[in-house]
C-alpha cells in the first residue's frame, strides 16, 4: 500500500518539478537601453524601466537629483569569462558618453557621498543633450565582477503653444521663441515639432495680413560660422513647411543669427538648450 502510494505522488508532482527546471534553464530576454550597450562577456541579470522617476547622480561635492524616464541595468560576468577591471568598465562609459558629445560630471569612488545609492563603490557620472532632452547616466561598479547602470532621461524642453496664444505673444512682445526640435546638425524638423508647425500655419492663416520674419538661432557649439550656416538652414527649413501647408512666401522671411543671439548662458546644458530656438518676429 505504501509503494502504490509513492508512486502516486510521484505522478501528482513530478509534471511542476519539470516545469520549474524549464523556468531555470530559460535565458532571461532583456534588453540594452537605447544609448548604450553591455561591456563583452556581461549580460543583463536586471532591467527595469519606469515612465518618472528620479535619482541622485553624485557631482563631487553632492548629489543632484534628476527627474524624468528612468532605466536601471545590471550585468553580470558570463560564467568563466575574462572579467573586466573596474576601470575599464568606468573608462568604456565614459569615452561613450564623451562620444555622444556629453561631459563627464564625476569619476572615482566616493566614500562619504551618503545622497548616493552608489558610494563607495567605483562611479562615472555623466550628461549629453540628446534632441530635445537630457541624458544623465551613472555606472557604478566594485571590482568588476558587476556592474550597474542607470540613466534618467531629462526632458529640456517641451513647448505646447496655439495659434491664439502665438498671435497675442505677437501683439504684445513682437517676437516668440519656438522651440521646434530639428535632427542633430541638420535642418530636418522632427515629427514632434510638427503640431507647431500646423499651429503656425493656422494662425497665419486666421490672420491674413500677418507678416512675419523667422530667425534660426544656436548655442555656441561649434563654430561661428557654422552655427550660422545651420540656422540658415533651419529658418529656411520652417518656411519651407509652412509654405508647404499653403501659405504665401512673400509673408515669410527667414534668417539665420547663429550663436550671435543667446537669450541665456552657454555654459550649461540647459542655457545652450533655450538658445537653440526659432524665434517668430512680426514684420
Amino acid at each position: 500500500m505504501k509503494k502504490k502510494l509513492m508512486i502516486l505522488l510521484l505522478v501528482i508532482l513530478s509534471p511542476s518539478f519539470a516545469v520549474f527546471i524549464q523556468a531555470q534553464d530559460e535565458e532571461p530576454q532583456f534588453k540594452d537601453t537605447p544609448w548604450f550597450s553591455g561591456m563583452p562577456n556581461y549580460q543583463i541579470e536586471a532591467a527595469e524601466d519606469i515612465e518618472f522617476d528620479s535619482y541622485n547622480f553624485f557631482n563631487g561635492k553632492n548629489c543632484t537629483t534628476v527627474e524624468g524616464r528612468k532605466y536601471k541595468r545590471t550585468y553580470w560576468l558570463k560564467g568563466d569569462a575574462q572579467r573586466s577591471s573596474a576601470i575599464q568598465i568606468t573608462r568604456n562609459y565614459s569615452n561613450a558618453i564623451k562620444s555622444m558629445g556629453g561631459t563627464i560630471i564625476y569619476q572615482g569612488a566616493p566614500q562619504d557621498a551618503e545622497c548616493a545609492d552608489n558610494n563607495g563603490l567605483n562611479l562615472v557620472v555623466g550628461k549629453a543633450v540628446k534632441g530635445p532632452d537630457e541624458l544623465w547616466v551613472e555606472v557604478a561598479t566594485l571590482d568588476g565582477d558587476n556592474y550597474h547602470l542607470t540613466i534618467v532621461l531629462k526632458e529640456l524642453m517641451k513647448q505646447d503653444v496655439t495659434a491664439s496664444s502665438m498671435f497675442e505673444a505677437l501683439n504684445r512682445d513682437g517676437h516668440i521663441a519656438l522651440y521646434i526640435n530639428f535632427d542633430t546638425g541638420k535642418s530636418i524638423i522632427r515629427d514632434d515639432s510638427k503640431p507647431i508647425i500646423d499651429q503656425i500655419v493656422q494662425m497665419m492663416n486666421s490672420n491674413p495680413d500677418l507678416k512675419i520674419g523667422v530667425e534660426g538661432h544656436t548655442d555656441n557649439v561649434g563654430t561661428p560660422a557654422s552655427n550660422k550656416t545651420l540656422s540658415e538652414a533651419r529658418a529656411k527649413s520652417v518656411v519651407s513647411a509652412i509654405v508647404a501647408q499653403g501659405i504665401a512666401a512673400d509673408r515669410l522671411s527667414p534668417v539665420g543669427f547663429g550663436q550671435d543671439k543667446p537669450i541665456t548662458d552657454n555654459n550649461t546644458e540647459e542655457g545652450r538648450a533655450q538658445n537653440r530656438r526659432v524665434e517668430l518676429v512680426k514684420k
